[in-house]
């Protein structure tokens, strides 16, 4: 069964020709839409002002106005506005110059009842059907399990604790950590703490654009800035105004656009890209980076103003080896999730694949992790998962595992001992009380663990 999308509502008719005004009413309000009539450019700008209109059709001539001069204001007034140009002067040259101006559709005078209908038919469709992909995005990505921080390990309870505490704050937090942690998680978290939880929580990852276009998705950019820039745009900023915008590994930016986020920081003024017009945007920032920043801003790779406005709070996410005892709940977590999406039972951990994902060092951290355990599932169909289940890099520790009455040493023996006693224990305190040693001597092991 197919089913016709619903035609827009809100419908702006830009055309100095009261006839063609009335037509195209008629022809609108017969499929259902509520149709606002403007005659003139200042006109179309001020009912654009008032109402969040769903779709416009613009005359290219409006008496001695332009259309094409109106188009990308039009646009810059309500970006995502969907323009259909309308013209009796139909040429190859004009209907390339508006669609580069930002119109999605152009319609030759005279037109007829039933193109309208299609027009706009196709218009709503395609705007639902974007619609429908953000959505469904959103959905999967609350839907597919993340970095979780819910911990038992204290220095990962530390950060999440800092973190909760400046949530309240508009305050820069800066988050530091390795690739794989959680920091974009906590980011997030932060963000749905605060006051703004209901204002845009916004994304920008700085290491995958040109600085040219990390400008640009930033600040935004006026018509013309640079090749390809077809209409003016707001930035990730204006998006995020009221709310929070995350930018993952900030010491990835150039120490051009360093300057202008660190202008922005303190008076929350910006330009697009090439325009002189001076914005402002209400817009907390939290920063993170896997990058040693002390050491870029003694090499002057950084500046180190920039670095003084990000770390007003600083978060320091610890790696998954620094807290092992969050290993095998997660690992868990993990199978729980993907064996439900495989409709099969939850698989169970071995003693062997156990040490291996202790003994093993996570590199990727709980990316990697999560990653190893999504493997498990749509590789190995049995219940309990042995070491074969793992990729090679994991599986290899099992053989290195210490065993009584193995060739290990005492320490490697201590080692693997106090790391599942920690793995089972609910808290530190517990465990050092199974291990019979005090809580700061267990505390300076795992360091030395740590380091070795």
């Amino acid at each position: 069964m197919t089913t016709t999308a619903k035609p827009a509502s809100d419908v702006l008719v830009i055309d100095d020709d009261k006839n063609i005004r009335a037509t195209l009413a008629v022809c609108l309000e017969g499929i259902g839409c509520v149709v606002t009539a403007a005659s003139s450019s200042a006109a179309a700008l001020a009912a654009v002002e008032r109402k969040p209109f769903e779709l416009a059709f613009l005359d290219l001539r409006l008496g001695a106005e332009s259309g094409l001069e109106l188009l990308p204001r039009l646009v810059a007034a309500r970006p995502g506005l969907p323009v259909v140009v309308i013209t009796a002067y139909a040429t190859i040259d004009t209907a390339v110059q508006a669609i580069k101006l930002g119109a999605v559709d152009y319609l030759a005078k005279p037109f007829t009842p039933v193109q309208i209908r299609l027009l706009v038919e196709q218009i709503t469709s395609r705007r639902l059907t974007e619609a429908r992909v953000v959505q469904l995005e959103s959905q999967l990505a609350a839907e597919l399990p993340g970095i979780d921080i819910g911990t038992r390990a204290p220095r990962m309870q530390a950060a999440v604790e800092l973190a909760m505490r400046a949530a309240a704050s508009t305050a820069p937090i800066l988050l530091r950590g390795e690739n794989g942690t959680g920091k974009s998680v906590l980011a997030r978290l932060v963000h749905a703490s605060s006051p703004r939880a209901a204002r845009p929580y916004i994304t920008v990852s700085c290491p995958t654009l040109s600085e040219e276009l990390l400008a640009s998705e930033l600040f935004g950019h006026a018509l013309g800035a640079f090749t390809g820039a077809v209409r003016d745009q707001a930035g990730r900023v204006e998006a995020a105004e009221g709310g929070t915008l995350f930018l993952d590994e900030i010491g990835e930016i150039a120490p051009s656009l360093q300057a202008k986020l660190l202008r922005f920081l303190q008076d929350k003024e910006f330009e697009r890209v090439g325009e002189t017009r001076t914005r402002h945007a209400d817009v907390r920032v939290i920063a993170a980076t896997n990058r040693d920043l002390d050491a870029d801003v003694a090499s002057g790779r950084f500046r180190e103003d920039l670095l003084f406005r990000l770390n007003v709070i600083e978060t320091n996410v610890p790696a998954l080896r620094e807290r092992a005892e969050d290993i095998l709940p997660m690992a868990r977590q993990f199978l729980a999730f993907f064996a439900r999406a495989a409709n099969r039972p939850p698989p169970e951990l071995s003693p062997a694949v156990e040490h291996a994902l202790l003994a093993y060092r996570w590199p990727g951290n709980v990316r990697e992790l999560r990653n190893a355990m999504e493997r498990a599932v749509i590789l190995f169909p049995e219940r309990l998962l042995t070491p074969e289940a793992l990729p090679d890099r994991i599986a290899a520790k099992v053989s290195n595992v210490p065993r009584l009455g193995g060739p290990f040493t005492l320490d490697e023996i201590e080692r693997a001992h106090i790391e599942r006693v920690v793995t089972g224990a609910p808290t530190l305190e517990d465990a050092a009380k199974t291990l019979g040693i005090d809580a700061s001597t267990l505390y300076r092991k795992r360091k030395k663990f740590d380091e070795s």
